[in-house]
């Protein structure tokens, strides 16, 4: 076995030795090739296995018994044992010379180090294992160099180095890591809505998943308000940045959007307002929101975008449509005024809102990953859930993901049957004069007579109507409108005019002659609210929630 790259790296008096070595072992090599077959060619020709050379009588020994590193060194095709240092039998033992590594050296095949041995022969390159935890408990960094050429089969020297010291220090990293991931996720999962409000007219899923590691773990966020009058505001954003930090301020900008909810503003003002608090908040820190209002009346989905990615809806025939325009920049950018756009979500469509860890792919043009969402939308059907799971799955979206996921699926069903008896609606134009409260009352009684309801909610919504048109008759002008909408959960009564003042509750004096319609409709109702409608008009309405079937 031909050890010369051995002797080459000793130094010098060892190196002299491990020449002349070689020289003697080349100089009987000569004298057998001119008489006899050599030895060891000679049992090569037997069943016998080859010769494992002797270790012993080389110089290199002085050095690898020195070498603090374990080493063993092995030789042929089936990696027999020739060598191992004092360190590695402190190791591993002592283990027997001349057998297969399998068998000898069985803490190299459990570490999977075989097929290792065999790629270094083959290849005649060096390979190196990271960091492998070995039957003693420690880590080692195992290095395999081949060490002969030529005729011989060759073998293989391997280097273990302990890197136990290393491997914990890693591992603790890793634990704090994970633990400030964990801590991440509790606190944005605990941010958001722990179940889904529940609109009358939509059905509504949503998902949200953790990217795979600490530094994914963001500020993504979703939501569901209802807004009363059969309204509902939906939210989707994402805060810049990652960690707990992210989560804190998708936080406080998730409870600011339902408290601006609540005024009912149209979405550009929403968006205005969230875009000053979220300077307030952290002036280093931007986010992109979504906000979006359905009303069944009108079938549209009514939305404003700050930097977010476009909305998708499905309509009823399978077409995808992409809501572009108008997108104003993100949240905390300030200086900007947002404003309003809409899109169809008529009966049996389905919308989507989304955060960019569903489409963004490095190496990808962002564009790709909407057509590819587009396409995956088209042929998703059934439950908001299951649209929900199959465009997750479709955008190859894993445990293991770079980024974390916020999804949320409307669908706005297309009602047939018995149950579209249980959403209705009538409508009445008031041209206002003495004969439009009498009008509005007999219109009323006609409409929740013919939709069967009891006597006492009858007699309570056309009272609310009532004061209602009284009150817009008073206070409001022309064009004036008396809208009755019924849900499988509800009854609603709304009136608009052309004026924008919005009304308020107020405690009327024993001598005042008006004051009391809005307080009437609050005592009676389960709920009313005002809100300024597009063109400088208003819409005031109360409802009542419809008793169970029993």
């Amino acid at each position: 076995m031909n050890f010369t790259r051995w002797s080459a790296r000793l130094p010098g008096t060892q190196r002299r030795a491990a020449a002349r070595t070689d020289h003697a072992v080349t100089a009987d090599r000569r004298t057998e090739a001119a008489g006899s077959v050599p030895a060891a060619r000679a049992e090569r020709l037997t069943d016998e296995p080859p010769p494992v050379p002797a270790v012993d009588d080389l110089p290199v020994r002085e050095v690898l018994d020195r070498v603090p590193a374990l080493v063993a060194l092995v030789h042929g095709p089936d990696h027999r044992v020739a060598y191992v240092n004092d360190a590695y039998v402190t190791a591993f033992g002592v283990r027997p010379l001349g057998e297969p590594t399998r068998d000898a050296l069985p803490e190299l095949d459990e570490l999977g180090l075989l097929p290792l041995l065999d790629q270094v022969l083959r290849s005649g390159k060096s390979r190196t294992l990271k960091s492998r935890k070995a039957p003693d408990g420690r880590s080692y960094t195992f290095t395999c160099t081949p060490v002969a050429e030529g005729d011989d089969d060759g073998g293989v020297l391997v280097f273990a180095t302990d890197v136990t010291d290393h491997a914990e220090a890693a591992e603790r990293l890793r634990a704090s890591e994970r633990s400030q991931r964990e801590t991440a996720v509790t606190l944005q999962r605990s941010l958001l809505p722990q179940e889904l409000e529940e609109p009358d007219d939509l059905r509504i899923a949503a998902t949200y998943q953790p990217g795979g590691t600490e530094a994914a773990v963001g500020g993504d966020w979703y939501d569901v308000i209802t807004l009363g009058g059969g309204r509902t505001a939906l939210v989707i954003g994402d805060v810049m940045g990652r960690g707990v930090r992210a989560a804190a301020v998708m936080g406080q900008l998730r409870t600011a959007v339902r408290a601006y909810a609540r005024l009912d503003l149209p979405p550009h003002e929403v968006l205005q307002l969230l875009d000053g608090l979220a300077i307030e908040i952290d002036a280093n820190q931007i986010a992109t929101c979504v906000y979006a209002i359905h009303d069944p009346n009108e079938g549209r989905l009514v939305y404003a975008s700050a930097g977010h990615l476009p909305i998708l809806v499905r309509d009823e025939s399978g077409v995808v449509l992409r809501a572009d325009e108008p997108t104003g920049p993100p949240l905390g950018t300030g200086g900007w005024m947002h404003s309003s756009g809409s899109i169809p979500l008529g009966p049996g469509s389905t919308a989507v809102l989304y955060t960019d860890g569903l489409v963004e792919r490095r190496n990808e043009d962002l564009d790709e990953g909407i057509a590819a969402l587009q396409r995956a939308l088209a042929g998703a059907t059934g439950t908001p859930q299951v649209v929900c799971d199959r465009l997750v799955r479709s955008a190859g979206v894993t445990a293991d993901h770079d980024d974390d996921v916020a999804v949320l699926v409307l669908q706005h069903p297309a009602r047939t049957g018995p149950d579209s008896d249980l959403f209705r609606n009538a409508a009445l134009e008031l041209l206002g004069g003495v004969e439009a409260a009498p009008r509005a009352r007999a219109f009323a009684s006609g409409v929740l007579t013919s939709w069967r309801f009891p006597t006492e909610l009858h007699d309570l919504g056309v009272l609310a109507a009532s004061e209602l048109v009284a009150n817009s008759l008073q206070h409001g002008i022309p064009p004036m409108r008396l809208r009755l909408r019924r849900t499988d959960r509800r009854l609603i009564i709304e009136v608009t005019d052309g004026d924008d003042h919005l009304p308020r509750r107020r405690r009327a004096e024993p001598g005042d002659e008006s004051g009391r319609g809005i307080a009437i409709v609050a005592t009676i109702a389960s709920n009313w609210g005002s809100r300024r409608t597009p063109g400088g008009g208003k819409a005031v309405w109360c409802e009542f929630v419809l008793p169970r079937p029993a």
